[in-house]
Parts: C-alpha cells; sequence; structure tokens
C-alpha cells in the first residue's frame, strides 16, 4: 500500500501547454492506487483531450457546469464531498485569479469555491505573467486564504524564454500531493542533513570514496520537509536530485563538510548525519596527474575529524542523529556507537543490503532499546525515523523545561 492508495482526489485542469504534465500526474496517481476524477475547463480542452484524461483515470471526465450526468445538477457541490483533496494542475494565471476573488463561473472553479476539502494548486504560466504584480498579489491572496501552492518552477517554457512559471514536473507534483498528506510532526523546526559520499583527492584526477548513493540521506531531507521543517542538506558528491524545497549545499571532502556543517549547525534544532563521511584523507595530494609506473604508490593517510561527534559536544548542540553501516554484529557495534558518541538516536543498517538500493533496512538505537524497521522504501523508512525524532525530540523539550 502507498501513501496514496486509496485516496480520493479530484484533479482540475486548466487551459496551458503543460496541460500535458497532467495525463501524466494521473497516470502517476493511479499507479499509486488513488481514485481520481478530472474535471476540466474548456480551455484546457483546446491542449488535451477529455478522452486521453478519461483513459488514464478510468472514470468519465466532466468539462461542464450544467452535465445532465449528474442526477441532481449539483455537480459543483457533489464532486468535493467525498474527497480527501482537489488539485489543480496546471493552474493558469486567469485560474488564479479567479480563486483570489471568488469566481464561479464554470465547473472548476464554482466547485472549487463550494469545496470542503484542502486544496493545491500548481502554477503553469510564462515567467511575465508569472512574475506580474497582479498575479503575484494573487498568490499570495490565495497563499493567505490557506490554498497550498506546489511550485513554479524556473526552466525553459514553451514560449520559448527561460525562467520562473514553468510548471513542476509530473513526478514533483506527486511527491508534493504526497507531502501534504503527511503529519506534520516538525512544523516550524529547523532540520540539518548531511547525506552522499565524501571524496578525498590523491591527485588531480583520482581519489578516495565510497559507494554511499546518497539515496538514504535525500529521503530524510525530503521527509523532514514533508513534516512541515525547514531543511539544509549538505550533500557529498551525487547524482540525485534534491528534494523541492531544501536549502542545499554541495560539498566533495570530508573537510569542506565539517566546514558547511559549523557555518550551518547553530541555525538547526535538529541535526541528523547520514553521510558516509571518509574516515581517512591524503596527506599532500598531488595537484597534478601521477603518471602510472612500475613502482608501488604509497598513500599517506590521516584521519578525517568526526563530524557528528563534533557536533553532539558543541555547548549547545541541536538534537543530533547518527547513522551507521556495518557488514556484521550490527546490533552489538551501533549500540557500541551510539553510546561511544552520546548520542540519543542513531539508525544502523547492513551494507550488504543498504548501499545504493532503493530500499533499505533499519533499525534504530535510542536509550530504550532497539527498534527494527522492515525492509521498505527508503522514503518509508525516512519517515518513520523522522517520526521517531519527532517523538524523542519533544520529550527531550518537555525534559528541559521540567529541569528549568
Amino acid at each position: 500500500m502507498t501513501d496514496l492508495a486509496k485516496k480520493r482526489l479530484l484533479l482540475g485542469v486548466t487551459g496551458g501547454v503543460a496541460a500535458y504534465k497532467a495525463a501524466e500526474l494521473v497516470r502517476l496517481l493511479v499507479q499509486q492506487n488513488a481514485e481520481v476524477q478530472v474535471v476540466m475547463t474548456q480551455a484546457a480542452c483546446q491542449f488535451i483531450t477529455p478522452v486521453t484524461m478519461q483513459a488514464l483515470s478510468g472514470r468519465p471526465v466532466f468539462t461542464d457546469l450544467w452535465d445532465n450526468r449528474i442526477d441532481n445538477g449539483m455537480a459543483h457541490i457533489d464532486f468535493t464531498r467525498d474527497v480527501d483533496a482537489v488539485v489543480v494542475a496546471p493552474a493558469s494565471a486567469d485560474f488564479i485569479s479567479k480563486l483570489a476573488h471568488g469566481t464561479a463561473d464554470d465547473l472548476l472553479s464554482t466547485l472549487c469555491l463550494a469545496r470542503m476539502c484542502p486544496l493545491l494548486v500548481a502554477p503553469a504560466m510564462n515567467k511575465q505573467m508569472w512574475e506580474n504584480p497582479a498575479t503575484q498579489r494573487n498568490v499570495a491572496q490565495i497563499r493567505a486564504d490557506g490554498i497550498n501552492i506546489l511550485g513554479p518552477d524556473s526552466g525553459v517554457q514553451a514560449c520559448g524564454e527561460t525562467g520562473m512559471g514553468r510548471m513542476l514536473e509530473a513526478r514533483d507534483l506527486l511527491a508534493g500531493i504526497e507531502a501534504f498528506f503527511q503529519p506534520k510532526l516538525l512544523q516550524g523546526k529547523h532540520v540539518l542533513v548531511t547525506a552522499g559520499p565524501t571524496f578525498e583527492a590523491i591527485d588531480a584526477v583520482r581519489g578516495i570514496t565510497n559507494s554511499s548513493s546518497g539515496k538514504m540521506g535525500y529521503a530524510v531531507a525530503r521527509a523532514a520537509l514533508e513534516a512541515g521543517a525547514a531543511v539544509k542538506l549538505i550533500s557529498g558528491p551525487s547524482c540525485l536530485k534534491p528534494p523541492l524545497g531544501a536549502e542545499v549545499v554541495n560539498v566533495v571532502s570530508a573537510q569542506q563538510m565539517l566546514k558547511a556543517v559549523n557555518e550551518a549547525v547553530n541555525w538547526a534544532d535538529i541535526f541528523i548525519g547520514v553521510a558516509a563521511v571518509a574516515d581517512y584523507y591524503v596527506l599532500n595530494p598531488s595537484e597534478q596527474k601521477i603518471k602510472k609506473d612500475a613502482h608501488i604508490l604509497t598513500l599517506e593517510l590521516a584521519p578525517n575529524p568526526d563530524i557528528v561527534s563534533n557536533v553532539v559536544n558543541l555547548p549547545d548542540p541541536p538534537f543530533c542523529v547518527g547513522f551507521a553501516a556495518e557488514s556484521e554484529n550490527l546490533y552489538e557495534y551501533a549500540e557500541m556507537k551510539r553510546r561511544r558518541k552520546n548520542l540519543p538516536l542513531l539508525a544502523a543498517n547492513l551494507v550488504q543490503t543498504a548501499v545504493g538500493g532503493d530500499e533499505n533496512e533499519l533499525v534504530l538505537f535510542d536509550d530504550v532499546g532497539a527498534h527494527p524497521l522492515p525492509r521498505a522504501p527508503k522514503i518509508t523508512l525516512a519517515r518513520q525515523l523522522i517520526a521517531h525524532i519527532a517523538n524523542l525530540y519533544q520529550k527531550t523539550l518537555t525534559m528541559k523545561k521540567q529541569n528549568g
């Protein structure tokens, strides 16, 4: 079962080239076992046909306020009474204006005005239209009215120009919808996450690194965002796309990661060290490529700083969470590491089952004991981890208040 399984969603499609992305969004939502009812404006039908949306959703598509397929003639009332959310994607500048001013002159705008469920909109328009003061006033108004806004993004637009206003891609919209339904356990908190490997240079082209993909760290950052936190993600070299909404700092070496953490740590309420930081770096790396010859190459290595321990030992540290990757004796070694570093929580996994994959198994170690999390997609485990962190963090705050 997915997080959207059995969710009832009404997808509104307005006029714009980005309507083709709405078709992909329907496909992805149906794959997640969500029930999707599509409502289109007349302008949307100029860009994509109702037949396409019906085929993808498996449900009749509605475009007319006076559609006689609704027995009581009250489609604008009935359609939102049993849905979990209305999503409008794309939401044109004209439609956002309607929402801001309470205009109800077609089926989609009328049902949005009469809805009894949350509303999410994904703006899509030319950059000048997005930047226009009137649009910005309307966006600010609907945000103040409690409407959730997904995007927009910056990029190449259908008009050939480049800038802000491009609708999010379908998978990003899917992630945004999933995030909306997650409990806001860290609302208003600041979370600092490290992710990925580090790379320690040997010469101009070679280095020491590890096989960490960064997937678990990026999933933790995404789960923290979903929980309502502001997130800074400090990432070693990775090919992954960062989660939308995270402030990202890209680094290469362990020393660079330590510097970035030190610069951000006073901002953080919670620090989660997921990165697979290299234990050693090369003393005196060569600025030029070392030429191959018949001789044995000897490297002199020195230990890297322990970033998590540095944070834990600050005078007023944030709530600290560590990660451990072991190849054997997981429970013994992980608990030893937690106690040695004086961590309230440590998440551990076996490298044989975790590195590089989309799934993982975690065991959470805290003062109470070990809490195994069965094998699941990394984003699922990340959400479970964030829930555990939120619980412990709240208990820590309560204890501090009680102790004065």
